[in-house]
Formats: C-alpha cells, sequence, structure tokens
C-alpha cells in the first residue's frame, strides 16, 4: 500500500479539464445529454472543460446525483487546460466536491499556511522538561481552529498531507528554539499513515536534516483516533522505537483510549485525559480512574502525565499519588516561543 496521501497536492486552477472514470456508455450519454463535450481519453475516461471552480462544482454535484453514482466506482481527475501534465490524482466524485466546498481551508493544508506552538509540560518540581507541539494559524495569515483543518482534512482525503506536514512543523520548530535534551511531544494519525516505513520516512529524514537527538521525540496517538486496528498501531509503535523515538498514548480514559490498551501497546507515556484531571480533587470516581491509570501504566512501564490541570489543587493530587509529569494553564498555554523557566 503506498502513501499517495503525503504527495504534493494539486491546486485546482480556474480554468481546467475534469476527466472521469471508468466511462461507461450510460455515462457517455448523460454527459452529452447535457450538451458537454466528452472526449473519450486513455484509460476508459472521458474529459469536460471548465471555466471556472464555480462550474466545476456544479459539473461535480450534477455527475455525483446521476443514478448509479453514489456509491460507484466513479472517480474524477482535475487538470489545468493550458499545461501538460501526466496522470492526474484520482479521487471520488464526494471528495473532490468536498475540495471545493472547503477550497479555502484545503488551500491553507495545501499551502502549509500553519505553524506550531509549544506548551509547556513539567515535572513534580514545576521544572520544564519537554514541550507538546500543536497546530496554530501563522502570523498574520488566514485564522482557522485546528480541529476545523483536521476535519476538512479527513473529508478530502488529505489528512495524510496534513498529518505529516504538521509533523515536520513541529520538528523544525524545535530546532529552532529547544535545546537538546528537552522533549518534543508530537501528534501523529494512526489512520494517516498507511505504510509506516515510507510514511514516517519522511519524519526521521527531517530528524536527521536537523541533527537532532531521535530521543528527545515522543510521538503521540491523537484524541481523535478510533484505535481498532491494534496491529497497525503497533507496526507504528515499533517503526517509531526502531528509529531510538518515544511512543506516548493520549487522552487515556476518554473515547477509544481505554486503559486497557496500555497493556497491549506499552507506550513509554501514558497521558490522563484531561476530562478525568479536571476536579479530580474532589470527585472520588475520578481518583479511582486515575489510579487504575496509575497502576496499569506502572504494570507497563509507562511514565504518566497528567493533562489539562488548571487548578493548583488538582496539580497537588496528581503529585501526591505520584503522577510523574504535568500539563496545562497552569504551567502555560500554547506559545510561539518557549516558557522563561526553560
Amino acid at each position: 500500500m503506498n502513501c499517495s496521501g503525503c504527495s504534493y497536492i494539486q491546486p485546482i486552477e480556474d480554468q481546467g479539464v475534469i476527466s472521469l472514470r471508468p466511462l461507461t456508455q450510460e455515462l457517455e450519454q448523460s454527459v452529452q445529454q447535457q450538451s458537454f463535450e466528452c472526449r473519450s481519453i486513455v484509460h476508459n475516461a472521458c474529459s469536460i472543460e471548465y471555466d471556472s471552480r464555480e462550474q466545476m462544482l456544479d459539473i461535480l454535484q450534477w455527475i455525483f446525483h446521476l443514478p448509479n453514482v453514489e456509491g460507484s466506482e466513479l472517480q474524477v481527475g482535475i487538470g489545468g487546460k493550458n499545461r501538460n501534465q501526466g496522470e492526474p490524482d484520482w479521487l471520488p466524485v464526494a471528495v473532490m466536491i468536498s475540495r471545493l466546498q472547503n477550497y479555502d481551508i484545503v488551500d491553507i493544508i495545501r499551502q502549509r499556511k500553519f505553524t506550531s506552538h509549544m506548551q509547556p509540560i513539567v515535572d513534580r518540581n514545576e521544572q520544564i522538561i519537554a514541550y507538546e507541539f500543536l497546530l496554530r494559524p501563522t502570523p498574520n495569515g488566514p485564522s482557522f481552529q485546528p480541529y476545523r483543518l483536521f476535519e476538512v482534512a479527513h473529508r478530502t482525503g488529505l489528512h495524510s498531507f496534513l498529518d505529516r506536514a504538521a509533523r515536520i512543523s513541529a520538528i523544525e520548530t524545535s530546532a529552532l528554539h529547544l535545546p537538546k535534551g528537552i522533549k518534543r511531544f508530537i501528534n501523529f494519525l494512526p489512520s494517516s499513515i498507511y505504510n509506516p516505513q515510507y510514511c514516517l520516512s519522511h519524519t526521521f529524514a527531517a530528524i536527521e536534516r536537523l541533527s537532532l537527538d531521535p530521543k528527545d521525540f515522543v510521538f503521540e496517538v491523537v484524541e481523535t483516533e478510533n484505535i481498532l486496528h491494534m496491529p497497525k498501531l503497533q507496526e507504528i509503535f515499533e517503526v517509531y522505537r526502531s528509529n531510538g523515538i518515544f511512543v506516548a498514548l493520549d487522552d487515556v480514559g476518554s473515547g477509544y483510549a481505554r486503559p486497557e490498551l496500555i497493556n497491549r501497546l506499552k507506550p513509554d507515556f501514558v497521558k490522563i485525559d484531561r476530562g478525568l484531571i479536571d476536579g479530580c480533587d474532589q470527585s472520588t470516581e475520578k481518583q479511582q480512574a486515575i489510579l487504575q491509570i496509575m497502576e496499569r501504566s506502572r504494570e507497563a512501564g509507562s511514565q504518566v502525565l497528567a493533562e489539562g490541570i488548571e487548578r493548583r489543587e488538582e496539580f497537588d493530587f496528581c503529585s501526591s499519588i505520584g503522577i510523574d509529569l504535568a500539563q496545562g494553564y497552569l504551567f502555560g498555554k500554547p506559545a510561539e516561543q518557549p516558557g522563561l523557566q526553560l
């Protein structure tokens, strides 16, 4: 399996050609009935010229609602009218429509109009020992909510491209601001990594290119992922570890990140979900859940990190039961520059 989603994203031009495949007799007749010129080309496909992105969207929406198209194997490729190019990237009609409907956000992803901010992670003495890197808009660039960026990326087939670009951005930012020995926690989407050896090779190459120490990096499974394909996730963890990099299980205690996964994955770090940490000093139920995670983490040899700490009382409770690390607004918000305590 390849990693085509990691590759360069061609821009959608104002004028160009829509290619459709496979070309069936019914599809060709429907196109001709709309007075479109359907020219047969290679690979059993036909092409239709368009003169604006709005016209392209109208054509694609019309095609999508033709009988027997939804759920079929019909694919779309987009090419510029006035430039020579090879085989287009073929995508399902619904995915291409979504790219057009969310063109502004797709353009942010395509042109990498984002940067990485850093949030401190402290030990029990409140000394900064690491930073987590979080995707944010560039200064004077278009604004966006990070969750929205990844939401659109999933719908438009760009999540592999975005995930890889975000990892590289974090690595490059860390090289600018952090000394050796300070750990860098970076998120990754398991579903974006089709072939771990290939898709992660760009990550390892960036670390090597910047002369950074792989042992300073911790890659963590983010909370939005449905962790169902355990063998694939174990393979990803193994590829990271074989390159000298640590791994973390994020948001444990929430959603799919169940405590029992700790024993199966044996991550180097376990990050307890902020929902359990919020008000943990006042809730016996939350305290029991946290202690259960602590016990499983000790058995697996994992360090534990409490996320989302905003109150001193929460930190005091976590410290009292032996939690190693903490992160939250109590110690600092995500920022372009590292905190003064470094």
